[in-house]
């Protein structure tokens, strides 16, 4: 851990070339738990493009035992070594350094570089893993070959795994054995990894549309075999999408999937060995959930396609890191919605990307950890693996697709890999490669990754009917200070009848009866005038949510009413929706904040929408859920000035109620009508079934009776598959009318699944009925562990971010479970006890009793030593 008492900032604009780069890298590793020993040769010339004669190498928690320069063993006078370098100053142009170092992988609690999980060797060296396991000049921009031999136990680890082609094996003479390979292609040092474990696989011949057959493999723990036939089949469509949407291929004569259960992250992209999270590999019905299976997909696919971006292509420097992560998202989100193959459900994902963004990102944006997609500085590199470099990021590639159209988008991706295959590159480079492979001047989106903050648009309207124009008037605002972005706003008018007009747009250029166009604003306001409209019609703005903006509009309930029942656009269908609701939710809270929560109403209005969406049948089940969830009660503080986390929770549960007591036969009725008896699968069409019928559920659960509270214990106890079983859970406990029974026996059926112990932990933490007394009770559970990232983010994460009225119960206890479980989380993995530590970043927004309290709780962790992870976070976080 480190623990710098003054943390360093690091700052883009200070970014200088390698004075020394990397041609070939020959690593010996013998694997001993307590005592690794890294035998590192690297060849090494001065950049042609750099100044300085100075060779430095990173290097944390390791043991340096000899260093040898073009073979002369240096002495301690022959450099100099601090907690995080070694310097070899007025070195030759052209060197050979052999360096030979010792870690202990067992005491590795960081889960960052070569550590020991369940007896079994991984790695994970992005960002800087790499330089806990031998010294190297660890950054992006230096790439080289590799070449590994790893030798180990063979009992205790007969599977050797590492990058590349395996070139040769074999056995030694001391019941060890060995395995060396070799990665043809160069790479970071942060994609490096090795694997040394007991293990089983799921291998398959692969034939790729060059007609080259290569070897896929899924790695798992003994036992788990019967879970991984759906990540290979997610690995399979991966590799075909790609090959046909980009044209890209697989360039490795094997691909392989390790799956562990001690992981920082999701998945780590190493090439041709992917190191993943146990959550994303592992799912079998009885298990695994339609998401779990959804997110296997999404990232199975993430990581084979940062293959190409983020691997072969991959970043300058760590300020870069959304030129790989916010391109590979957009890419697996474009995989997952082609997988479900229907209009619709390209909808339902791009609906779910939306839903994130207002969760998780505009909270970021607006908060004390707000930062441009490409940061200008940062204290831990860690602390930028956020939801604005990954989905805003996403967004902004998105945003290219919307504006130059698919194929000018694959235009620009080939022209990219022409241009830069094998580099390490910046964010300007894509950019540019986009603009010029389709004659655009993006000199102006530029802003997208320099400005931090979510950008207002403001839409008025006016009619001429005399004319018969109607004006669209856009203006944008952004941070104070700020410039005009370029922001792609997606258009379409419906008529009195619901249906789209045809749009023909002053000065535009567009295909005749077009009824979807792409306004580009990119003043701070601009007119936008439609031609030969007939009727005042209604307007659709945002469609497909075409950028990460905050659109204001002041729709009147009956606009909002018609797009809710016809727009042809399913996102901004659901918007309407989602406004309708969110205006009476605030309300709602309004009143209780001032008078309590006697007296409180829902309109008829309202309610009858609800009714006609649940029971529309010729809309999908997967949107019609989707449809009818409230806004949460994370989005609904983002509306406030002031946020009364118990006022906003009172009002929700309020027309949560109210929705499962007025509309209880039609939810009834679709609850019945959306079962999928048979055998389970995880294809859309039967997930958006089940999605429908277990929200009927939960609404029903929200004013239970006798005849409902056995619904759910029925579902519970007949359930074919883990969704219906943990659904039929999770409704019972959050109505807080079993914490008993079916918990216990839900635990007893599922001990020995980890991941499933995970959703048990989950659900109870995030019930409105666990109060943190509850949590510390479960803490003491013989499953838990805060040594397991999955573990403490299955409860502790869960009640601080997914429970605001317990979380921020008036006492202030739940803020000192926080301050106490940020400062031991820090003390054995960083990373993990930074996520926590944001939990409170936003502290300033709520009332001012509250605030006191998070404050207190902010500067007892404060005071402490801590890593520069937590410390970066919690210094924003007071600081004014």
């Amino acid at each position: 851990m480190r623990t710098d008492s003054s943390p360093t900032t690091i700052y883009r604009k200070d970014y200088t070339p390698p004075a020394y780069l990397v041609d070939t890298v020959e690593l010996g590793f013998d694997l001993a738990p307590a005592s690794t020993v890294v035998a590192n040769r690297i060849t090494l010339r001065r950049n042609p493009d750099a100044a300085g004669s100075d060779i430095v190498l990173h290097g944390e928690e390791i043991e340096l035992v000899q260093l040898r320069l073009n073979g002369q063993l240096l002495g301690e006078g022959d450099y100099e070594l601090s907690a995080a370098t070694l310097t070899i100053r007025n070195a030759p142009a052209e060197v050979v350094l052999e360096i030979e170092t010792v870690c202990a992988p067992v005491e590795n609690t960081s889960l960052s570089g070569l550590y020991v999980s369940n007896g079994n060797f991984f790695t994970q060296c992005e960002a800087e893993g790499f330089r806990r396991i031998t010294f190297f000049p660890d950054r992006p921009d230096v790439m080289a070959k590799y070449t590994v031999m790893l030798r180990a136990n063979k009992e205790q680890y007969p599977v050797l795994l590492s990058n590349g082609n395996l070139i040769e094996q074999g056995d030694l003479d001391d019941g060890r054995h060995y395995a060396k390979w070799e990665d043809p292609f160069k790479k970071p040092s942060y994609l490096f990894a090795l694997v040394a474990a007991k293990l089983v696989c799921q291998e398959e011949q692969f034939k790729l549309a060059d007609g080259r057959d290569v070897l896929l493999q899924v790695w798992v723990e003994d036992g788990n075999l019967d879970k991984t036939d759906y990540a290979m089949q997610s690995l399979k469509n991966s590799i075909r999408w790609d090959e046909e949407r980009f044209g890209l291929e697989l360039d490795l004569d094997r691909f392989m999937i390790v799956a562990v259960g001690d992981f920082n992250m999701g998945a780590m992209e190493n090439k041709g060995l992917n190191i993943f999270n146990t959550k994303f590999v592992l799912a079998n019905p009885r298990t695994a959930t339609d998401i779990d299976f959804a997110g296997i997909e999404a990232v199975v696919g993430h990581e084979y396609f940062h293959n190409w971006t983020g691997n072969r292509v991959t970043c300058r420097d760590w300020f870069q890191l959304s030129l790989k992560e916010g391109l590979t998202v957009f890419r697996d989100q474009e995989f997952s919605a082609d997988m479900i193959g229907t209009d619709t459900g390209r909808a339902v994902t791009r609906i779910d990307q939306v839903r994130t963004l207002r969760q998780a990102q505009f909270p970021e944006d607006a908060g004390p950890m707000s930062h441009p997609v490409r940061p200008d500085s940062f204290v831990e590199i860690n602390n930028f693996y956020t939801v604005t470099v990954y989905e805003k990021g996403a967004e902004v590639v998105r945003m290219y697709q919307t504006l130059l159209g698919r194929d000018g988008f694959r235009k620009g991706m080939d022209l990219y890999f022409d241009r830069h295959d094998g580099q390490a590159v910046a964010c300007d480079d894509f950019r540019a490669a986009m603009a010029d492979a389709n004659g655009r001047d993006l000199t102006q989106f530029e802003r997208w990754y320099s400005q931090a903050g979510t950008p207002v648009v403001t839409a008025r309207t006016r009619y001429d009917a005399v004319k018969r124009n109607f004006d669209i008037i856009l203006s944008q605002r952004g941070k104070p200070g700020q410039l005009p972005f370029h922001i792609p706003v997606a258009v379409g008018l419906l008529g009195a009848d619901g249906k789209d007009l045809p749009l023909t747009l002053e000065h535009g250029k567009h295909a005749k009866g077009a009824t979807t166009l792409v306004l580009e604003l990119t003043e701070q306001e601009q007119i936008f005038r439609f031609r030969e409209v007939d009727e005042r019609p209604t307007p659709s703005i945002l469609r497909d949510f075409s950028a990460p903006v905050i659109l204001e509009h002041d729709y009147t309930d009956d606009e909002l009413l018609h797009l809710f029942n016809h727009d042809s656009d399913p996102v901004n269908r659901w918007e309407a929706g989602q406004r309708l609701a969110m205006e009476r939710l605030l309300k709602l809270t309004a009143q209780v904040a001032a008078h309590g929560a006697a007296n409180l109403k829902l309109d008829q209005t309202f309610i009858n929408a609800m009714r006609t969406v649940l029971s529309d049948e010729s809309l999908d089940p997967a949107f019609r859920e989707l449809a009818l969830i409230l806004p949460s009660e994370t989005i609904i503080a983002e509306q406030m000035d002031v946020v009364d986390p118990q006022a906003i929770h009172t009002a929700r549960q309020f027309m949560r109620h109210t929705i499962g007591t007025v509309l209880k036969a039609e939810l009834l009725a679709q609850y019945h009508a959306n079962q999928t008896p048979g055998e389970y699968s995880p294809d859309a069409a039967s997930a958006g079934k089940r999605a429908l019928k277990n929200l009927c559920l939960s609404y029903l659960l929200a004013a239970p009776e006798a005849a409902e509270l056995q619904l759910a214990q029925q579902q519970f106890d007949n359930a074919t598959n883990m969704t219906d079983r943990s659904a039929a859970l999770v409704s019972l406990i959050h109505s807080g009318t079993d914490n008993g029974p079916h918990l216990q026996a839900f635990y007893d059926d599922f001990a020995n699944e980890a991941l499933v112990v995970d959703k048990w932990f989950a659900m109870q933490a995030s019930a409105p009925t666990t109060n943190v007394a509850a949590v510390r009770k479960l803490m003491q559970h013989p499953a838990f562990t805060l040594k397991n990232p999955n573990r403490a983010r299955s409860l502790i994460f869960n009640f601080t971010n997914a429970n605001p009225s317990q979380f921020h119960a008036a006492d202030g206890s739940a803020y000192e479970f926080w301050a106490e479980f940020v400062i031991k989380l820090d003390a054995i993995n960083p990373q993990v006890a930074a996520r926590l530590a944001r939990a409170m970043d936003r502290w300033r927004r709520y009332a001012p009793a509250l605030q006191a309290k998070m404050k207190q709780a902010l500067e007892k962790v404060a005071a402490r030593q801590l890593s520069n992870d937590v410390a970066e976070v919690i210094t924003k976080a007071l600081a004014n």
